[in-house]
């Protein structure tokens, strides 16, 4: 059985409330195993012997039935999520910045917003591509206004892209 990590997107903002115990309920009436969910900010880890897609597959529907929003989920091995916290390459101790981790669908989006960033202020917005994700170490309290906050705020990108703070996905592992 792999461990795996669900990442969704959207959910306990704008409206749109799934409650952690629904959630977990959810999950595990699609069969899937020693299922927890983590804070109340859409994520879940679980067991199963199922490929990735499969399970996105799944999992997106079951939300779209049941809690009748436009699910929008990625799904990680447990060790893929671990090696991404641990390769966090900017000061994650640092009080004056927020380490976010912006989990991407596919290399290419990845790459596409890793380029798209070189052209930003490197000290206003920080940014490093890694392993199925771009690193992010904006100023606290300019991750809604900086050049890349906007970037990824775009379209574009809400079905390929969500973010977690490095502490959740630390929480996540734990």
């Amino acid at each position: 059985m792999t461990e795996w990590v669900a990442l969704l997107r959207g959910v306990n903002v704008g409206g749109i409330t799934v409650r952690s115990a629904d959630l977990r309920d959810e999950l595990a009436g699609l069969g899937l195993t020693d299922v927890r969910t983590v804070l109340a900010s859409g994520n879940a880890t679980f067991t199963a012997d199922e490929s990735r897609a499969h399970l996105k597959t799944r999992i997106e529907q079951a939300l779209r039935d049941r809690f009748a929003y436009d699910a929008w989920v990625l799904v990680f091995r447990r060790d893929e999520l671990a090696a991404a916290a641990a390769a966090f390459p900017f000061d994650a101790g640092d009080d004056s910045r927020q380490p976010w981790v912006l989990f991407c669908a596919d290399a290419a989006t990845r790459d596409e917003l890793v380029a798209a960033s070189a052209s930003l202020d490197a000290d206003l917005d920080p940014v490093a591509g890694g392993p199925g994700v771009v690193y992010w170490n904006p100023a606290k309290g300019s991750s809604t206004d900086t050049p890349f906050a906007k970037l990824i705020a775009k379209r574009a990108y809400k079905e390929r892209t969500t973010n977690r703070n490095l502490r959740t996905v630390l929480k996540i592992l734990a």
